[in-house]
């Protein structure tokens, strides 16, 4: 199982941010709109250099994908990105969004469970009925939203990549969130 830990948009913190990215995450979504383009970039090599292993994804920011190598998560507004230019990551908050953003590496599912100012949850039910539904090969998918440890195990699916979390990893000590996670497998 991936587990992707996305940045709580608080800006670069160094000293929080090593926590996260040594915890045992596979995967480290870097989502702070208020940085400046230099400063992301060099946020980003700041975690490649203490990360080497966890792979890196920046939102919304083509230029600073390009120029630091990493992965361009975008958005649901963000303009359509040419093929092979970067690794792709998406949300996908309805099943019918599936047909135009099958191409990507990476979907993220969401909100799975309740989470603050994001809508109707998918719930358990709804979420596997649409993993059903896929072909065995395509983008990785990750459940997000409200995903907490002591409820992923219910998520397990054939079809499903992993977690993203925001809140799980930047509260308290994210190892043991990690430990967590992989025990609920």
């Amino acid at each position: 199982m991936i587990l992707q830990a996305i940045t709580p948009g608080l800006g670069f913190d160094p000293r929080a941010w090593l926590s996260v990215l040594t915890s045992g995450i596979d995967a480290f979504l870097i989502r702070e709109k208020e940085l400046p383009a230099r400063t992301l970039f060099e946020a980003i090599r700041w975690c490649q250099d203490q990360a080497p292993e966890v792979t890196l994804w920046v939102a919304g920011r083509l230029d600073v994908a390009c120029a630091a190598r990493c992965g361009l998560h975008a958005p649901e507004r963000h303009p359509a990105v040419g093929p092979d230019l970067v690794p792709l990551s998406r949300p996908l908050h309805a099943e019918d969004q599936w047909e135009a953003r099958q191409a990507v590496d990476q979907l993220l599912v969401a909100p799975i469970f309740f989470s603050p100012g994001k809508g109707v949850p998918w719930g358990v039910e709804r979420l596997h009925r649409f993993l059903d539904g896929l072909p065995p090969k395509g983008p990785r998918i990750l459940a997000l939203g409200g995903v907490e440890p002591n409820h992923a195990a219910l998520l397990r699916h054939q079809r499903l990549g992993g977690i993203a979390a925001i809140r799980p990893f930047w509260q308290g000590d994210p190892a043991r969130v990690v430990a967590a996670f992989r025990r609920a497998e």
